[in-house]
């Protein structure tokens, strides 16, 4: 049988995407799957990101230290990507993501023996196929403290749109986001032609700096601000499924916040801007699914 070995790095909402298409690639080819969970961390010594895909229920095999190319996986790593660019796609052995824009070619991708799969793939044309299997793969293990299981409570006795605010802030810089300046306003504008009664939820980094974009009463507002870390993440991820609409931020981890919701009326409004270098890319081809509001 052949194997995908896929690389996951990045944040919660990255380490979502690396999975989601190695998913549905083992899956269509009959191939079998295994996780590097720990190469993508290790070296990571400016945001310190963790592997978090254990709260989810995902149904494949971690790789061993072999599989990671370990000992010296750098530089093996580094020699299989630059042999591989110079191979016609559907032979390489090493598949690097190129680019952030939907690339169709991994759809029809067959592995042969092993193949190591490293990208966001950010789109969910990568596994909208699929998407059935992927939702219960991705059923997120609910946390179990007081305070958490109060908020959903909240949340699930309300009409709540979960609000995401991502800050992206450069050095000298404080509560920089990338998404236009009145995006917010719109976004609220939009949503309370739409739901007039909703109450919002603000998740964000920095939940002060977010409540200030929000241009509703105090009443109307609850700032989500006790899961602290990215290891409680994927608490907050939890509790942005339970809303029934969603203004995502710039922020991959939002996006999986609403898709993965499975209200049946949810709205979904999205910053619709292109920014297409730099660190916080968005707006690119596939990106953002077609029913979604760009604002």
């Amino acid at each position: 049988m052949s194997k995908v070995i896929a690389r996951v790095y990045g944040g919660l909402g990255n380490q979502l995407f690396c999975y989601a298409a190695a998913r549905r690639l083992a899956l269509v080819t009959s191939s079998e799957l295994f996780i590097d969970d720990v190469s993508g961390f290790a070296h990571d010594h400016v945001y310190q990101r963790q592997y978090q895909l254990d709260h989810f229920n995902i149904p494949c095999h971690k790789a061993t230290p072999a599989q990671r190319l370990e000992p010296g996986a750098r530089a093996r790593r580094f020699l299989k990507r630059k042999i591989n660019r110079l191979l016609p796609f559907r032979f390489r052995s090493y598949v690097q993501q190129k680019g952030m824009d939907f690339d169709a070619r991994l759809l029809g991708l067959k592995p042969r023996g092993v193949l190591y799969l490293e990208g966001y793939w950010q789109s969910e044309g990568y596994f909208k196929d699929i998407e059935p299997v992927l939702r219960e793969d991705l059923r997120i293990k609910p946390p179990t403290d007081a305070k958490n299981l109060e908020m959903s409570s909240r949340i699930r006795a309300c009409t709540a749109v979960a609000v995401h605010v991502r800050f992206f802030d450069l050095p000298g810089e404080t509560g920089v986001t990338n998404a236009p300046g009145d995006y917010y306003e719109r976004a609220v504008g939009e949503l309370e032609k739409q739901v007039p009664a909703a109450h919002y939820f603000v998740f964000s980094d920095k939940p002060e700096l977010a409540r200030s974009r929000i241009p509703l009463p105090d009443d109307r507002v609850t700032c989500v601000s006790h899961n602290r870390g990215d290891e409680l993440a994927y608490a907050d991820l939890w509790l942005m499924t339970q809303c029934r609409h969603f203004i995502i931020a710039n922020s991959t981890f939002s996006w999986w916040g609403a898709w993965l919701s499975t209200s049946p009326e949810k709205q979904v409004i999205a910053p619709g801007y292109k920014k297409l270098e730099g660190k916080a890319w968005w707006g690119f081809d596939g990106l953002l699914p077609p029913e979604w509001i760009k604002l």
